[in-house]
């Protein structure tokens, strides 16, 4: 009987942890419709006590408190680079595709700028994480379009 109720309960375990697996999934593919800081760093908080990684979609607002002044050339095409304080003392950095996104020159973004930011959220390290996809284009592994909003005016 000792036997039978131990396997119930890791049966019940199992099947707790699958139903868990399943709906952190379908959360990750929904994005709030209005700015969530709190809940960005309830995710970044996450990943940094070691919640196993994926790309999660974020909405983000604050004040940009630095940009790369030089668009940068990957293997993904050209890229811009700023950064948005989310509060707390948190600031994440935004990479921009300047192929994808529907935007003047870089960079169109400027310290002290408003901004609010749609994209999917990566994190590998505490030195390696930020907010791309911020552009109305999709794929087969990410299917949310992103966008930006400066000041006001919608980049996408």
């Amino acid at each position: 009987m000792i036997a039978s109720s131990r396997q119930s309960g890791a049966l019940l375990a199992g099947v707790f942890f699958a139903l868990t697996l399943g709906s952190a999934s379908s959360f990750a593919r929904t994005v709030s419709s209005t700015c969530d800081n709190s809940g960005f760093i309830e995710a970044q908080q996450a990943f940094e006590n070691g919640r196993k990684k994926q790309d999660i979609p974020v909405h983000i607002c604050g004040q940009v408190i630095a940009v790369s002044e030089k668009a940068k050339h990957t293997r993904s095409g050209w890229h811009g680079y700023f950064y948005v304080n989310v509060g707390q003392g948190i600031s994440i950095r935004v990479v921009s595709n300047l192929d994808e996104i529907n935007a003047p020159e870089w960079p169109w973004v400027r310290d002290g700028d408003m901004a609010d930011i749609v994209g999917r959220y990566y994190y590998d390290s505490p030195r390696s994480q930020g907010i791309d996809w911020t552009h109305r284009g999709t794929s087969r592994s990410w299917d949310i379009p992103g966008y930006a909003i400066i000041n006001g005016k919608r980049f996408d």
